[in-house]
């Protein structure tokens, strides 16, 4: 593979609704080695063969389904030119959450690296105690897991919808929302958990540590967000140091609206590549 490895991912609102927005004419012209793709709101039954391989791509995807018709889900896309060898596992063994279709797994090779790409669609807790709650489970079930993906001896890269924006600079008005699920204390918390203890990397941090409003991800269809820029930033990439460190860009995709957040590209030079 000559080119950096270029890792996407995206919450779609909607597979369905984000192809008719032009989501797959755009991934197109991408030249994306690996897409990680979130809230599906689709059964398989649904997935039309231009969703599982979008023509003019050398993709080919893997999902994993919420039980639950038109919720959450999420899947994960690779370039099978260059990666044709793959071991996916759908969840992480905590049924709560793999029958909602909150994570999946591609392990392979590339480059001499062993690497596992995951898409993850945190639970929000924005409409009521009952899924803050549930939210909380999720965190208190995937600390394990993610301590497990650090012993298995592979780079890991985390890409998805986080639900949870980390700092003050991660969002527009962070002083009144303070309260408010996705910056609440504890999830704050446990993300500086995750980077700190862990050791995970914010890989767009790493490249853009001061970055402020060009940052955000995701805006509310709500009055004029997305007319103000009062955004959020909760879609990351979060990557074990080594393959943090070969980060080399990132950007977030804005001109077009898929969905109501936004793609986040970065690009990583392999060192074997």
């Amino acid at each position: 593979m000559r080119t950096p490895l270029r890792i996407i991912t995206a919450n779609l609102n909607g597979i369905r609704s984000a192809a008719t927005k032009g989501f797959f004419d755009w991934l197109a012209l991408q030249h994306a080695h690996g897409v990680c793709v979130q809230e599906l709101k689709a059964q398989a039954a649904d997935m039309k063969s231009g969703m599982i391989a979008p023509p003019g791509t050398p993709l080919a995807g893997e999902f994993a389904h919420a039980v639950k018709k038109g919720y959450s889900g999420v899947g994960v896309y690779l370039d099978r030119g260059c990666i044709p060898a793959v071991e996916v596992e759908h969840g992480f063994g905590v049924s709560e959450f793999d029958d909602e279709g909150r994570m999946i797994e591609a392990r392979f090779e590339l480059a001499g690296m062993k690497l596992a790409l995951i898409s993850l669609y945190l639970p929000s807790g924005s409409s009521g105690d009952h899924r803050q709650a549930s939210k909380f489970r999720f965190l208190d079930a995937f600390i394990p897991h993610l301590q497990k993906l650090r012993a298995c001896g592979r780079e890991i890269l985390l890409c998805g919808d986080w639900n949870i924006a980390h700092r003050e600079t991660d969002l527009k008005n962070w002083r009144s929302n303070q309260k408010n699920s996705g910056f609440l204390p504890e999830e704050r918390a446990w993300l500086t958990r995750v980077f700190e203890e862990l050791g995970y990397v914010d890989v767009y941090r790493r490249l853009h540590p001061d970055a402020t409003d060009e940052c955000y991800t995701w805006w509310s269809n709500r009055g004029q967000a997305r007319a103000n820029n009062v955004g959020w930033r909760i879609d990351y990439q979060i990557a074990t140091p080594a393959l943090a460190a070969c980060a080399v860009r990132a950007g977030i995709y804005k001109e077009s609206w898929f969905s109501d957040h936004a793609p986040l590209t970065i690009d990583y030079e392999l060192p074997g590549a």
